[in-house]
């Protein structure tokens, strides 16, 4: 206590005895202030909770840096910045379906806020098991998640999913007729596809029939479970050597099947660019940039208190053409100026 406080409290004793009180309600209230500082100073020193996201992804670190960048600055533009006030905890499968529950459950374990679903049907389905409770954020799958059983609707998910579901079998059609337009001898094409994944699986069987009929395309379906088996197939095709080569929405053999292309000079078409910019010919699909963008504005609304259950799943409002004229002269077809004035990218 302060010494001429002190003092003045002692003198005051013996010249009013009324006084007394009236210091000792001085010196509780006194104390009452010092004790309050310093709580309020001790609350102040707390660390603020930092979110933490997690991010379950059917590919590698090298496959979905473009998408994972793209979701970090979106986040930055809301204020989140990972390492500071958000963290993400990234979990990859690399290209191993069967690694989904076992990454899907490690988020889980991990307390995280929501979990960011990228790369494949797989992985929603795989959060989905592993919770009920946690948000997810669908980053757009290839297929309709209602059908998926995913949701229950698009205005009114319903359930713990929600985000961005991007038409990927729904534009299937118009890929192919794509494709026939920027190579117009193209008459047999062949369809790679992993049966064990429903939404491509459907798009194959029954979305696609009725659209090679109308561009009189003769549809090769063949069947790949895993990234080594193209080789085997493109031995077993023989004599049926197709003209071109299409990949399925939502299809985890995307990527792999690049490589195939190139090597056997088949002109390729894709849901997306990233596959065009690995050396695909051409893609068409939903502007996946901005839906990218998205994410970060469920993450944000899920942050700050709504429910994924009340959050409308998105449907892709903006679409992209895109051409890879490297990889046109490396298999020896020239594409259509006709159709390259519609492109939305060429990559020279």
């Amino acid at each position: 206590m302060d010494k001429t406080f002190s003092v003045r409290l002692r003198d005051s004793y013996s010249d009013n005895p009324k006084s007394i009180i009236e210091n000792l309600k001085l010196v509780g209230l006194f104390a009452l202030v010092i004790a309050f500082v310093g709580l309020a100073g001790m609350v102040e020193a707390q660390p603020k909770k930092v979110p933490r996201i997690g991010y379950l992804s059917s590919g590698n670190p090298a496959s979905e840096s473009t998408r994972a960048e793209a979701i970090r600055l979106a986040l930055r533009e809301r204020g989140y910045i990972e390492g500071q006030t958000i963290a993400i905890e990234y979990r990859y499968a690399e290209g191993k379906r069967d690694r989904y529950p076992e990454l899907a459950a490690e988020l889980v374990r991990l307390k995280v806020e929501i979990i960011v679903a990228a790369g494949a049907v797989g992985t929603v389905r795989a959060a989905m098991n592993a919770t009920k409770t946690i948000p997810i954020v669908m980053t757009g799958p290839g297929l309709d998640p209602v059908e998926a059983g995913f949701i229950e609707s698009l205005a009114r998910p319903g359930g713990n999913v929600t985000g961005i579901t991007n038409l990927g079998s729904e534009l299937g059609g118009k890929r192919l007729e794509l494709l026939k337009e920027a190579v117009p001898k193209l008459a047999r094409v062949a369809l790679l596809y992993d049966p064990a994944t429903p939404g491509p699986s459907r798009e194959v069987k029954e979305d696609l029939p009725v659209a090679a009929r109308a561009l009189r395309l003769t549809l090769q379906h063949w069947e790949v479970r895993s990234a080594d088996g193209f080789e085997k197939v493109f031995a077993t095709m023989g004599k049926q050597r197709p003209d071109g080569l299409y990949v399925p929405s939502g299809s985890a053999l995307m990527r792999a099947s690049v490589g195939f292309a190139l090597k056997s000079r088949l002109p390729s078409v894709y849901q997306n660019k990233e596959p065009v910019d690995a050396g695909g010919l051409m893609s068409y699909g939903a502007d996946q940039a901005e839906s990218y963008r998205r994410v970060a504005y469920y993450v944000d609304r899920i942050l700050k208190g709504a429910k994924p259950a009340d959050l409308p799943v998105e449907r892709p409002m903006k679409f992209e053409l895109v051409f890879n004229l490297k990889t046109a002269k490396q298999i020896g077809v020239t594409i259509p100026q006709s159709i390259l004035y519609r492109a939305d990218k060429v990559i020279r």
